[in-house]
């Protein structure tokens, strides 16, 4: 008995890449087909796919949110966290469609969590902050295969185009690629910019603490991932707080005790460091830099609260070493790794090594000649008004001198 069967048609090719399908209009030899054709590319990689690629990284922004989604905050993982660690809707995540599902996805998974184990649920959460991540990725990857796909196009004009009008029309087409690899890369440095602003209030809660704006009197004597280290008895350890109104016997102890600094600089690799494994070499820098100019900016408004001895002028110069040494380490652009360029390319950091630097002169004389030759080089932006309200903290400076001696225009 012999039984037939009817197959299915088999489905239809995916539609052509642009480069391919614009390389067969040009193989034509036609200039007006191949100007239609690179026109179509132009709008298909320029509109539409730079709105679904920027919808995706504003998704991951949000995703990204310390203490509400995959990043943890003050109190660890958040909620959200928890709930696309354990839904099987984060191997979906790259699609736009069913984002705001997934967001909220968890409802009915919390319940399996303590099922899991810790370095189960670590991988899975990593897992969704490497699809976040590529989100942001592909704004930079895009940008690139244009660029690449503009020189290939002009390259094809070169090889088998004569030269005339309509040909430098079809140039002017191709060249209308360079406005989409800008655009991509526009796109690419807002969503860095949401994603700071995403994480700024975490910084800023990272930086009260350390400080001593927020929190306890005691820190947890060891901790591993924000969560103190189980132990027989609980053992805290006096914490370091901001403090520069230092005698010689407060200078030796803050030499010899964990600063503030080193703290904060520990609570922002573990914010961070996430990120940094799966983001190109570029957005990691640029997420780091903006970072950094939030944790500049709050350190700015506690110094201003301080006094400062000359020792205490001494060791806010090592801490602000400290912190550009921190980000030197983990930038990864040459260009990134002097001084010079890392504070031009953060001027909140900037800002505060110029405090540093007016802080530690040690005669009311040397002031003006600090400013005027750091002015010559452009490396201040301090104004005379910040120049005298931080002069008279330092407690061996008297007001009034500070007054007389900086009456002179702001140029």
């Amino acid at each position: 008995k012999i039984s037939y069967s009817i197959r299915p048609p088999p489905p239809p090719p995916p539609p052509p890449p642009p480069r391919r399908s614009t390389l067969r209009a040009f193989a034509t030899g036609h200039t007006g087909t191949a100007s239609a054709a690179a026109n179509v590319c132009v709008d298909v990689l320029g509109r539409v796919l730079l709105e679904v690629l920027a919808r995706r990284a504003e998704l991951g922004a949000s995703l990204l949110r310390p203490g509400e989604g995959l990043l943890a905050g003050q109190s660890g993982l958040g909620h959200a966290a928890l709930s696309f660690a354990k839904s099987t809707a984060g191997k979906g995540f790259r699609g736009v469609q069913g984002a705001a599902a997934r967001a909220g996805a968890g409802g009915k998974v919390l319940g399996e969590i303590n099922d899991e184990t810790e370095e189960q649920m670590r991988m899975r959460t990593s897992i969704g902050v490497a699809r976040a991540a590529a989100n942001f990725n592909d704004l930079e990857v895009v940008a690139e295969y244009t660029k690449r796909l503009e020189g290939n196009f002009l390259k094809e004009i070169d090889a088998g185009y004569p030269r005339g009008h309509d040909t430098e029309q079809l140039r002017m087409c191709i060249k209308g690629l360079g406005g989409v690899v800008e655009s991509f890369s526009n796109a690419s440095e807002r969503a860095i910019e949401r994603l700071v602003s995403t994480m700024l209030p975490r910084v800023r809660q990272i930086v009260n603490e350390a400080v001593g704006n927020e929190g306890g009197s005691a820190i947890p004597a060891a901790s591993f991932m924000g969560s103190p280290v189980l132990s027989g008895a609980t053992s805290t350890v006096s914490s370091t707080r901001l403090d520069y109104d230092l005698d010689d016997r407060a200078f030796e102890l803050a030499q010899l005790s964990e600063g503030y600094v080193g703290r904060m600089c520990s609570s922002l690799d573990e914010l961070i460091e996430p990120l940094g494994a799966h983001f190109l070499p570029k957005l990691s820098d640029a997420l780091l830099i903006g970072i950094l100019g939030g944790v500049s900016t709050r350190l700015e408004a506690a110094i201003r609260k301080s006094k400062f001895t000359p020792l205490g002028a001494i060791s806010l110069d090592s801490d602000v070493r400290y912190l550009m040494n921190f980000a030197k380490d983990r930038l990864d652009s040459p260009e990134l790794k002097s001084n010079v360029t890392l504070c031009k390319a953060c001027l909140p950091l900037a800002r505060l090594n110029q405090i540093s630097l007016l802080l530690n002169v040690d005669d009311l004389e040397d002031v003006l000649d600090l400013i005027s030759v750091s002015k010559r080089k452009g490396n201040w932006d301090l104004k005379l008004d910040d120049a005298k309200t931080l002069l008279s903290l330092r407690v061996d400076f008297e007001g009034s001198k500070v007054n007389d001696l900086l009456q002179m225009d702001d140029e």
